[in-house]
């Protein structure tokens, strides 16, 4: 139990200096998490339901979380070396390209649940 509890510190502990890394250097991440800390009394205000309550919230966590993977990678590309090269662009794209659809999914639940909330 004790090997355990220790592994599952030694988790948290590394997911929490990633936390802080990405609060200190990625602007994106910052703004994403003020983007989650509005919308979630937005989503509790405007949503009908507890479904669509769970919808919008889930919906905006997935940007800082995709944030996260996108800079990863990002540093992952970045750690092999920084010339270019087209294969590490196109995974810096695609990375870029989750943000998009994370970023569409947040646009189309809110919407359709705005819509029918006032029309």
């Amino acid at each position: 139990m004790t090997g355990l509890v220790i592994k599952l510190y030694k988790a948290f502990k590394n997911s929490w200096n990633g936390l802080k890394y990405a609060w200190r250097t990625q602007w994106a991440f910052r703004l994403e998490l003020v983007i989650f800390v509005i919308a979630v009394p937005a989503a509790l205000f405007l949503g009908k339901s507890t479904t669509q309550y769970a919808l919008m919230i889930s919906s905006v966590i997935l940007l800082p979380m995709t944030e996260l993977l996108n800079s990863s990678i990002e540093t992952a590309i970045d750690r092999i070396g920084t010339e270019y090269h087209k294969l590490s662009g196109l995974a810096k794209d695609l990375a870029s390209a989750a943000m998009v659809v994370a970023g569409i999914n947040v646009l189309a639940i809110w919407g359709i649940i705005l819509f029918e909330r006032f029309f």
